[in-house]
């Protein structure tokens, strides 16, 4: 009978631990640890570029979904506030001596885009 509770209980802990990890997972722009990338956009992978320079860092990514341009723009107005960067105008930031500008591409539906981080 404790053998058969044990493995109930992995089980159940099993199922919990996987439904938290999927939904809790969070996807990060290519090239930096601390700039999340909307749920609605899929990363371009190897589309983008990362180099150190000795002013900061320089980052260039890009995604793809079927969404609309204000639908991302809404996102990261509300989240990367709570990130310490100010809003500037539209897809545009600034934290710590970066700037962030988030450009879009195509039509929506199928927008394109781009993520330029680099140094003020």
């Amino acid at each position: 009978m404790g053998r058969r509770l044990a493995w109930t209980v992995f089980a159940v802990a099993t199922v919990i631990s996987t439904a938290l990890a999927g939904a809790g997972a969070q996807s990060f722009i290519e090239g930096s640890e601390d700039l999340p990338l909307a749920p609605v956009l899929e990363a371009v992978d190897e589309a983008g570029m990362v180099f150190d320079s000795p002013s900061g860092r320089i980052v260039e990514a890009f995604a793809t979904g079927e969404t609309d341009r204000q639908e991302v723009l809404a996102f990261y107005a509300e989240t990367l506030p709570s990130l310490g960067w100010e809003q500037l105008a539209d897809g545009r930031y600034r934290r710590e001596g970066e700037r962030l500008a988030i450009d879009f591409f195509g039509a929506d539906g199928a927008l394109s885009v781009r993520f330029t981080l680099a140094p003020e």
